[in-house]
């Protein structure tokens, strides 16, 4: 099989290569065309991993002649270029056009109801497109599934993701990913789904507070722009189970919550809308990400080392034949030596596995989210395999 990676040599997308190239691969991989504006990440990558299945392309996504090479006779597409960038719909666009299969990581649901509405075009070429499949979305999604199977009747799924820092205070703020992901999870508006329809709430609101077990302790939630929201309350068995709420919620760190609302405030929520320095136009989050990475290589020597704890968790309430139920599906995420060389493991690892499902499975025509592309029987054992602790109940 060919898999053709967009961005290949950034953060996400050679987490995915290393997933793909391990003895965890579930599919027969001929090719990886990894495709990337830096020759030399991806030269740095392909060195690293020595796997002679790796090929690189040099790519410039705005140039459509070269994105078709990049696509043409692939068996999958997987778009790792970062949404907030705003090639999605062209990349979809393409794969849909050389009728190659297609899968992101998704982005805020930036485009994800533009994608939703091409669903009937991507049947009509018989090839499937699964949008959002990394962690959140995409492995929350399958989470969602899981809930929604215990319940005959559903009230409502909330979804929530916490991550926690042990070690000592890092003096220097390390962004757990994309800093305009982070902006606008604290910055933008979101979309909830409340009393059986969409609404918009406003940044940061929503504030609920969860006891969790230890490193997590008692963490603060609050609503953020998410993909999930979109998707899980309208896909089927679960819209017909008369769900009334689904809501996305997350809590970072305490001290990297403070930063992030701190530079919120400064401004840079708007970090695309130009200002000028010195008779320069220059976007605020072109400017700070040179300063974070500046600041992160000047401080290196003190960045202490820390362990990330990650727990994904939906509960769900309603009725199984009759009887009132809750219901709780998690999946936490702790330090092993697995994710060393990964700066995301949950992210690109579940990337991966969608990937790879994809390729193994019966294709299904037309544009999925992750809940409604996957069942929980397939997906789950690979968490498992990838040392993700999976931990259900019902009461």
């Amino acid at each position: 099989m060919i898999i053709t990676l967009l961005g290949g040599a950034g953060f996400m997308g050679a987490g995915i290569v290393r997933d793909l190239v391990s003895e965890r691969a579930i599919i027969d991989i001929k090719t990886i065309r990894l495709c990337d504006a830096s020759r030399k990440k991806m030269e740095a990558l392909a060195d690293e991993l020595a796997d002679p299945r790796i090929t690189l392309v040099n790519l410039d996504v705005t140039d459509a002649s070269a994105l078709k090479a990049a696509i043409s006779g692939a068996d999958i597409c997987i778009n790792c270029v970062p949404t907030l960038l705003g090639f999605q719909m062209a990349i979809f666009e393409a794969a849909l056009a050389l009728k190659v299969p297609y899968m992101d990581l998704g982005g805020l649901g930036t485009y994800t109801v533009k994608q939703l509405a091409e669903h009937e075009r991507f049947k009509a070429a018989g090839i499937p497109a699964v949008i959002g499949c990394g962690a959140d979305p995409g492995m929350s999604n399958v989470i969602c599934r899981a809930v929604a199977d215990e319940l005959d009747e559903i009230d409502r799924i909330n979804l929530y993701w916490a991550a926690e820092l042990v070690g000592d205070e890092n003096p220097v703020l390390v962004p757990p990913y994309s800093v305009s992901t982070v902006l606008a999870e604290y910055a933008h508006p979101s979309t909830q789904f409340y009393g059986g329809k969409h609404v918009q709430c406003a940044p940061m609101s929503g504030s609920e507070f969860l006891d969790l077990p230890e490193p997590w302790g008692r963490c603060e939630f609050m609503h953020s722009p998410h993909s999930e929201q979109l998707t899980v309350p309208l896909a089927d068995g679960i819209r017909d189970k008369g769900i009334r709420e689904f809501s996305w919620k997350l809590h970072l760190p305490h001290r990297e919550h403070e930063a992030w609302v701190g530079l919120v405030k400064a401004g840079f929520g708007d970090f695309d809308e130009l200002v000028e320095i010195g008779g320069v136009k220059v976007k605020p989050l072109d400017v700070l990400n040179k300063v974070i990475e500046r600041n992160i290589r000047k401080h290196a020597e003190k960045i202490p080392a820390q362990e990330s704890h990650e727990i994904h968790f939906a509960i769900g309430r309603g009725r199984k034949g009759g009887v009132e139920r809750t219901v709780r599906v998690e999946v936490t995420v702790s330090p092993d030596q697995m994710y060393g060389p990964y700066v995301d493991a949950c992210t690109s690892m579940n990337a991966s596995i969608a990937a790879q499902l994809i390729l193994k499975l019966p294709k299904k025509p037309g544009v999925h989210a992750p809940e409604s592309y996957f069942d929980v029987a397939t997906y789950f054992p690979e968490l498992e395999k990838r040392k993700f602790r999976i931990a259900k109940s019902v009461t």
